[in-house]
């Protein structure tokens, strides 16, 4: 009979197995990704098999009770959640070292609390540093308890003592147990310790925040069935340098995935931002050439952001191309688009694309607005202040229609913008626009080159 092996490799990426260390994965072929870990023993079958927990049931006679779905106190979290935690959720949030992760779990902890019992988890921090943070962000509740302990074990125990509500663990990273060998942060260690509060949390009906690391990769340090494991993953972005954070779900079991959460990071912490558009909005320059204003819906949400543009004679053999918040290919399609249907010398040019705010636009409907401002940049011609625009440009030059244009328009109109470029086939006898509004139907962007207007002093 053949030995069991001392110890196998386990694929940080997809959790295949082998016995032998591979340099490449042979399941999902990702590069250095085995790690040692010791086997875990299969379990013998005695006897009959178990009888299933629950009995199987007709999806008819199945209910949703009333409190399944609890706000959080937080509006802007609701709605990425899909409108309130959901008992015994499991909700991985994600993001980069320093981007406010521990901050926004703690005021989490602190408006839940004044409802429900939350268990606040940290295997990172020690009760000082925490204490600290808790005084500096004002943040106060009775029913707010700390627990500084990295053993999967005894933080059960103690969840089972206390019975908390709301389980908040930062992170899983350095969840371990005395069942397995290997260090904590290994595949088997954060994989086992996220199973064990997702089985407690389906058992007991408590929600439960984890805390997911980014890697240089940008993906969430573990195993990647750590995403498949929990009901919804969250997305924390920013720059350190930018006061506004945004949260996206990447994957949402109980709502829309399109939505986003705006927060702005302040010296007591974050705040909500319920109105994104007049914020980023109120720093917009004027009579400024390469700068127009664009609108995208983000899930039910239609968000209104300045694109600037600049471009400048090349001295490089290959101009540069640099975007921040816009697709580097999208870019690179739209330049091409317009070099060729307008005869534009990009392709003599450093290009330098920039979404105001530290704001990321990936809906296609940005393009109208995008190719003005490149074409106002290299032109030097000015985009009236009033103007705003949104549409999808071909590769014909044509524009094309975009949907939901009703609740842009009145987001463009609430902002004070009076004139409204769009695609012609979205101009229908649904939009209705006050007096002093203008909707400017545009089939090709060629029709739009006329609001270009040359600066003050110029023919």
């Amino acid at each position: 009979m053949a030995k069991a092996p001392k110890s196998i490799f386990v694929c940080a990426e997809c959790g295949a197995t082998s016995t032998r260390w591979v340099g490449r994965c042979p399941e999902c072929e990702a590069w250095n990704s085995m790690e040692e870990t010791a086997p875990i023993a299969p379990e013998r079958q005695v006897g009959a098999p178990p009888a299933p927990k629950s009995p199987a049931v007709r999806f008819r006679d199945l209910s949703v009770s009333d409190y399944l779905r609890s706000e959080t106190g937080m509006c802007e979290l609701d709605r990425v959640l899909g409108g309130g935690l959901v008992a015994g959720s499991v909700v991985l949030i994600s993001g980069e070292p320093g981007i406010g992760k521990s901050t926004l779990l703690l005021q989490i902890g602190a408006k839940l609390c004044s409802e429900r019992r939350v268990l606040y988890v940290s295997g990172e921090e020690s009760g000082g540093q925490l204490r600290l943070r808790y005084n500096r962000l004002g943040v106060e509740g009775d029913e707010l308890y700390l627990l500084t302990e990295t053993n999967t074990d005894a933080i059960l125990g103690e969840c089972r003592r206390i019975s908390p509500d709301v389980i908040i663990i930062d992170s899983v990273q350095t969840l371990w147990s005395e069942r397995f060998s290997s260090a904590p942060g290994s595949v088997t260690q954060v994989k086992e310790g996220a199973l064990s509060f997702i089985s407690y949390a389906k058992t007991v009906g408590a929600a439960v925040f984890l805390v997911g690391h980014v890697n240089k990769e940008g993906g969430i340090s573990g195993p990647k069935m750590l995403e498949h494991m929990v009901d919804v993953v969250l997305c924390f972005e920013g720059e350190r340098t930018h006061a506004y954070r945004i949260i996206r779900a990447a994957k949402n079991r109980y709502g829309s995935t399109n939505e986003i959460g705006v927060f702005e990071m302040g010296d007591r912490g974050l705040r909500e931002i319920p109105n994104p558009s007049e914020v980023l909005l109120a720093e917009r320059p004027r009579n400024v050439s390469g700068s127009c204003a664009g609108c995208v819906l983000e899930g039910s949400r239609p968000l209104v952001t300045e694109i600037q543009a600049l471009a400048s004679k090349s001295v490089y053999a290959s101009p540069k191309r640099t975007s921040d918040g816009f697709d580097s290919n999208r870019l690179s399609l739209l330049l091409a688009v317009l070099e060729r249907r307008l005869g534009l010398r990009f392709s003599e040019n450093d290009v330098y694309l920039n979404i105001a705010g530290g704001m990321r636009l990936d809906e296609p409907a940005a393009d109208l607005a995008v190719a003005l401002a490149l074409i106002s940049g290299i032109t030097d011609k000015l985009l009236p202040d009033s103007l705003i625009a949104f549409g999808e440009l071909g590769l014909a030059g044509e524009v094309r229609a975009v949907s939901q244009a009703e609740y842009r328009v009145k987001e463009a109109v609430r902002l004070g913008f009076t004139e409204i470029l769009l695609p012609k086939r979205s101009l229908t006898r649904h939009l209705k626009v006050p007096e002093g509004v203008r909707l400017i139907g545009v089939s090709s962007i060629y029709e739009a080159l006329p609001l270009l207007a040359p600066r003050s002093g110029e023919s």
